[in-house]
């Protein structure tokens, strides 16, 4: 059975149904045309279970066709649209984001959904695909990362009308996340218990380093009685610490990028002052922690998990 259809662009595409006992999808819906761009002839087909199946996949190539799509353009997975269109979808993206986000794009979105095609991707592959994530990835940044680049991914889709909504854009994933059971205690349950502890702590990173280098606990020491994450830390200069009332005004922070380190603005947007006798948010090695004794501070790393008591 064959059949012929001129599309919106004026590009005729021929389609038919090809019945083949012997194989495990028997109807081959087949769709052909002439591609002005390369002057050349091209195909695309789908095996299906039934005539009817086959029927319903060339209307959906038609249809697609009547809006100016290429039936190579209509039946793009997520994979494909992702390699061609990637720059465009991570546009404005800061550079220290980047190499997260297209991480997250190759070992999680891919794998997950990477071959269907975008015009079958609903809500409830998506719902399925964070449930997953969230089950099996270690922080809740990563799941964070993975929906950004999917969503992301999924809007060029919008763009090129292969699909009419984002079925990537979900809420409420936040609830799925179960807190540290020390956190539902109260959020000053996980914390080092006094001076000592942190000290102790910071002894650590020490030992571990070539030639016993002693910044490498001053720094852990400084994070914690600056109430400083890692990013903070790497942003100070000597100038933001006046040592008479010892206050330090946090104008920055350095992240990794690709290149390095780049300095970029706090989260608010302005300079604010930290009194340095509060000890809190210090960054530190999971294996450090781990073998003190601290492996629930390895769990909520970055939360203020070094408050002492």
């Amino acid at each position: 059975m064959a059949d012929r259809t001129t599309i919106a662009a004026g590009i005729r595409i021929s389609t038919d149904i090809e019945h083949r006992p012997d194989r495990p999808a028997p109807y081959r819906a087949r769709v052909r045309w002439f591609d002005p761009t390369t002057e050349r002839r091209q195909s695309i087909s789908e095996g299906s279970n039934s005539e009817e199946e086959a029927q319903e996949w060339l209307q959906a190539i038609i249809q697609a066709a009547r809006t100016g799509l290429t039936p190579s353009t209509a039946t793009m997975t997520p994979a494909e649209c992702g390699e061609a269109n990637m720059g465009l979808a991570l546009r404005g993206v800061e550079p220290k984001t980047l190499n997260p986000y297209l991480a997250g794009w190759r070992k999680r979105v891919v794998p997950a959904v990477g071959h269907l095609a975008v015009r079958l991707i609903i809500n409830g592959v998506v719902d399925r695909t964070v449930q997953n994530r969230i089950a099996d990835a270690p922080s809740r940044q990563t799941v964070k990362n993975i929906i950004a680049v999917l969503v992301r991914g999924m809007e060029q889709s919008v763009r090129v009308s292969i699909v009419s909504v984002n079925p990537a854009r979900v809420t409420g994933r936040q609830k799925h996340h179960k807190p540290a059971e020390e956190e539902l205690r109260g959020p000053r349950a996980p914390a080092l218990p006094d001076w000592d502890s942190l000290i102790h702590l910071a002894d650590a990173p020490v030992a571990a380093s070539r030639d016993q280098y002693r910044g490498c606990g001053d720094v852990v020491v400084f994070a914690a009685r600056a109430a400083a994450r890692i990013g903070k830390v790497s942003g100070c200069r000597v100038q933001d610490i006046d040592t008479d009332q010892w206050i330090r005004t946090v104008r920055r922070q350095a992240r990794p990028a690709p290149g390095g380190l780049t300095d970029k603005g706090t989260k608010g947007k302005r300079a604010r002052t930290v009194h340095t006798v509060v000890l809190r948010d210090a960054t530190h090695g999971d294996d450090v922690v781990i073998r003190l004794g601290y492996e629930h501070l390895r769990r909520i790393a970055g939360r203020g998990s070094l408050m002492t008591r």
